[in-house]
């Protein structure tokens, strides 16, 4: 068993959350064949990462695409998919997909173990199941990190990793001199974005934007630290909003860095407040310390991890918190109480505690 393949279409964070089973696998076999397939957004996160020798970037969205048509569909994204990952002869794979279409393209490409999730009944085509109802109770790594076992290969670790290159270093470090950022003070990060992979309803997760501008505005007075705002190209309407409140010029990135310029800068910040979204789990996997504001979703399971002094969660812990249960929005009938109801004193507080 020297050739594996990882599998994992969603996010920032779910991807960052298998590099400890890459780890445990190089680890365990020193010698192996690392294939990764993941969502084409997300793939800079992984292409940097030394102990893998191939990855397949293919959107989730192209694969229901071609399944909703046909699987003999009009297109060659299933067959060179196919047999791209034929050729590399994949002992086993790691699938944290919760999709049936993975493990059948697993299976018609020859991967005899094939071990993952059965949510639904949609790990059918898999070898090796454990049966979940959704992830609860725990982190959402504590459960991928139950999968590596399955196969022989024990987990000494399940803390997250995020190398960078030295080009990736590099460009950070020469965009915040640009800025003047970091010379004489703290770096703290805002990200008032996040949750793309919840589209239309990522607002719901996203503390106001009028107290991110007035936590800056204090910031700004009681913290001698440089503010850089960050986010991708569809956040950047919240971050001009924000910068053009705050009472004092800040450093606006938002929609000016790629993926992987993101990890960078976020890299060399002192601390980073951020709602539930990839840049949280950028900076932890970065061990960079972290503020982190949560609504409908439960940091237990989908927070920074592992838990540390470098990292608070806020979260109102309302009883109807939290609404995101099993892979479902339940929707919000009370007025994103559970974001609104955070005071930017609060938050205030949490950076202070730990820029002591």
């Amino acid at each position: 068993m020297k050739k594996i393949l990882l599998i994992n279409p969603f996010g920032i964070g779910d991807v960052l959350f298998t590099t400890p089973v890459i780890r445990a696998v190089k680890e365990s076999i020193p010698d192996s064949y690392i294939g990764y397939w993941c969502n084409e957004r997300v793939s800079p996160i992984v292409r940097g990462n030394p102990a893998l020798n191939k990855i397949f970037a293919l959107n989730r969205g192209d694969i229901k695409r071609i399944a909703r048509k046909s699987w003999l569909g009009e297109t060659g994204l299933w067959y060179g998919l196919l047999r791209d990952i034929k050729r590399e002869k994949f002992d086993v794979c790691f699938d944290f997909s919760l999709d049936y279409r993975y493990g059948l393209i697993s299976k018609l490409a020859g991967i005899g173990k094939r071990i993952g999730f059965n949510y639904k009944n949609r790990g059918r085509f898999l070898t090796d199941r454990v049966n979940i109802d959704g992830y609860g109770l725990k982190h959402i790594i504590e459960y991928y990190g139950d999968l590596p076992g399955m196969a022989g290969i024990p987990m000494k670790s399940r803390e997250m990793s995020l190398p960078l290159s030295e080009k990736t270093r590099r460009a950070a470090k020469e965009i915040f001199h640009r800025y003047g950022i970091g010379e004489k003070n703290k770096v703290i990060g805002i990200s008032a974005g996040g949750g793309a992979s919840w589209g239309k309803d990522a607002g719901y997760k996203h503390w106001p934007a009028a107290n991110f501008a007035g936590l800056i505005n204090k910031i700004n007075k009681d913290i001698r630290a440089d503010i850089v705002l960050l986010g991708d190209e569809r956040e950047k309407k919240i971050a001009d909003r924000i910068a053009g409140a705050a009472d004092r010029k800040v450093v606006n990135l938002a929609g000016n860095t790629g993926l992987e310029e993101l990890c960078g800068v976020i890299s060399c910040l002192d601390l980073l407040v951020t709602n539930d979204g990839g840049p949280l789990h950028i900076a932890a996997a970065s061990g960079i310390k972290t503020v982190s504001i949560f609504g409908p979703v439960d940091e237990l399971v989908y927070g920074p991890y592992p838990k540390s002094d470098k990292h608070k969660t806020i979260s109102r812990h309302l009883s109807c918190q939290p609404c995101y249960i099993n892979f479902r929005f339940k929707g919000c009938p009370n007025n994103r109480k559970c974001l609104e109801d955070i005071t930017v004193d609060e938050v205030l507080a949490g950076i202070k505690e730990l820029l002591k």
